[in-house]
């Protein structure tokens, strides 16, 4: 079976201005759908995951084999062969950034300058998002990754290796007794890339397994407010870019 096209993106509008003056893409976990993400975060925050100039974005992975699952249809972002940081990255990797590259530039072409615009995840969705910022779209503001983690020989580590330059601020949040996704992949994650001069902050929650939290995205909203601030976009200018 091969991978059918993205789902149609659900769409959280901003809560103040008529027009979002930025933009944050939000994929969600292996297995998981926009709606599961959505009905998730909203639980967590009491439907306080908002901006007032923000839109926020969630898309659901196309279905394809998955081999962790015994090679059963499941909704991911790509293939791996274990859930393990010691193994090779799968070529639909690749193939997802070049999909994930169409919405990205599809909210350029609605009006929101590309570093107006934050990526990021759950889990999978988290290394995903590592994988767009960091290989394809290093203008964006910020990149996050919740319980996520790149594999030890990852692209992502030999591009930047190749090619430094200015990156994308990073988040990372990470639960302590998580067993799908260990902490100290997350941890040689954040590290790998603080090497390669990345900037950014890692946060550890102690009791928080392979899931969310309030205090996890209480903290996320925080740091995406701070990197998208509130701005006039007509003749105005923002780190360093004409808007």
């Amino acid at each position: 079976m091969s991978a059918t096209k993205l789902f149609s993106p659900l769409l959280i509008p901003q809560t103040v201005r008529k027009k979002a003056t930025a933009s944050v893409i939000f994929l969600h976990g292996s297995g998981d759908t926009n709606m599961g993400i959505l009905s998730w975060v909203g639980d967590l925050m009491e439907g306080e995951f908002s901006f007032p100039h923000i839109q926020t974005v969630f898309p659901t992975a196309p279905v394809r084999p998955y081999t962790p699952f015994g090679g059963m249809p499941s909704s991911v972002w790509f293939d791996r062969m274990a859930i393990t940081p010691q193994c090779a990255e799968h070529e639909s990797v690749d193939q997802m950034c070049d999909q994930l590259s169409h919405l990205i530039k599809d909210q350029q072409d609605k009006g929101i300058p590309i570093n107006r615009i934050v990526l990021g995840g759950f889990s999978m969705g988290g290394a995903m998002a590592l994988h767009l910022a960091f290989r394809r779209f290093r203008e964006v503001a910020g990149v996050f990754a919740l319980s996520g983690f790149l594999n030890q020989d990852s692209a992502v580590y030999k591009l930047i290796e190749k090619e430094p330059g200015p990156l994308p601020a990073l988040f990372q949040g990470h639960g302590g007794k998580d067993s799908l996704v260990r902490l100290q992949w997350g941890h040689e994650t954040f590290n790998k890339l603080k090497s390669l001069n990345v900037k950014g902050e890692f946060h550890k929650y102690p009791e928080l397994t392979h899931e969310m939290s309030t205090d996890e995205l209480c903290q996320l909203k925080d740091w995406i407010s701070g990197i998208l601030p509130d701005v006039d976009l007509d003749g105005m200018f923002y780190k360093g870019y004409a808007l």
